[in-house]
């Protein structure tokens, strides 16, 4: 055991883009337990787009994260001293420690897990949060049915690899969108979707209307900005888009739509949701996710930076579409 835990601390807010400045690490005492509760040492963290809107003092679905505390985030680990009798040394947990080497709870702010058939990292990603986010935007709010053309934005991301999947588990067209070439090949090489469209090939429309030749019926958006306007403009008559993310705006970047105006032509449907508030579909979503991961039947990739302190570049690199899959720190 470490002899210290450290921590990464919000130490600024972000002027536009997040840079290292904006995170301190230090270093404190090992918490100490008391009567019903647990000490976890955490053994990935993840790191997510959403913490990106947390570090801004702005109105919000959830509250900014606060300056001098640990950063918010997910993080999977192991029980390694317990005064709880649900929970025993040893055992995996997930929980919300943040950006830390170790946490202690009541036993309330986590959970187990079985590490047997799906690795404990994936429980922070295709198993976890990310998973459980493209299941429900894609079952609950697109809905889409066998032979429809389904378009996932951030296609080889954590998220979006999900939606595709699973889309086409229902018998749709997938099509994703993806920065780069290397990205495109692993969306319909390695997850099976049927196209991708590079975006940074800088003919976004025109690509997207050659791989969607009858039109798009549901839109999964991670990203905002040109894609959407651009997936706005091949949309069919009630069409579904499941707004998850827009991260082409979380530095403060103007997204103007020219094309709002499919909204009305084609009486789409635009929801967007936050996972967080549909925790009664959190078993459901998970007992499927679970069971095509320990089948190996749902494929997904892993980002792994190593050490606490990397967190922040890492962060930043996920932010600027540097990984590939899941982002994760390893902590062990």
């Amino acid at each position: 055991m470490s002899e210290k835990n450290l921590q990464i601390l919000l130490a600024s807010r972000p002027k536009g883009e997040v840079t290292p400045a904006n995170f301190r690490l230090v270093e404190t005492a090992i918490p100490e337990i008391g009567p019903g509760e647990v000490l976890v040492r955490n053994h990935f963290l993840s790191l997510d787009p959403y913490m990106r809107g947390r570090m801004d003092d702005a109105k919000s679905y959830a509250a900014s994260q606060p300056l001098d505390e640990v950063m918010i985030g997910g993080t999977a680990g192991e029980v390694i001293e317990s005064r709880n009798p649900k929970f025993a040394v040893g055992d995996k947990v997930i929980g919300m420690f943040g950006w830390q080497l170790y946490g202690k709870t009541d036993g309330s702010a986590i959970r187990k897990v079985d590490a047997t058939h799906v690795p404990l990292s994936a429980w922070l990603g295709a198993a976890g949060m990310p998973g459980i986010t493209a299941w429900y935007g894609l079952n609950r709010i697109i809905a889409p049915k066998e032979g429809e053309t389904v378009v996932v934005s951030a296609a080889s991301g954590a998220v979006g690899s999900v939606v595709g999947q699973l889309a086409k588990r229902k018998g749709c067209r997938v099509v994703g969108v993806a920065g780069g070439a290397q990205k495109c090949a692993i969306v319909v090489d390695e997850y099976g979707f049927d196209a991708c469209v590079d975006y940074k090939a800088g003919q976004i429309y025109a690509d997207l209307r050659a791989a969607t030749p009858d039109g798009i019926d549901g839109y999964f958006d991670n990203v905002g900005g040109e894609t959407l306007d651009a997936v706005l403009r091949r949309m069919n008559a009630f069409g579904r888009i499941a707004i998850c993310g827009l991260i082409s705006g979380y530095d403060g970047q103007a997204m103007p739509l020219q094309n709002f105006r499919s909204v009305l032509v084609n009486r789409l449907r635009i929801e967007g949701f936050i996972v967080s508030e549909h925790m009664e579909l959190w078993p459901d979503a998970l007992r499927e996710l679970v069971g095509l991961v320990g089948a190996r039947e749902l494929k997904y990739r892993e980002t792994i930076a190593q050490g606490l302190e990397s967190a922040p570049e890492a962060f930043i690199g996920l932010l600027k579409g540097r990984n590939v899959g899941k982002q994760l720190v390893r902590l062990v």
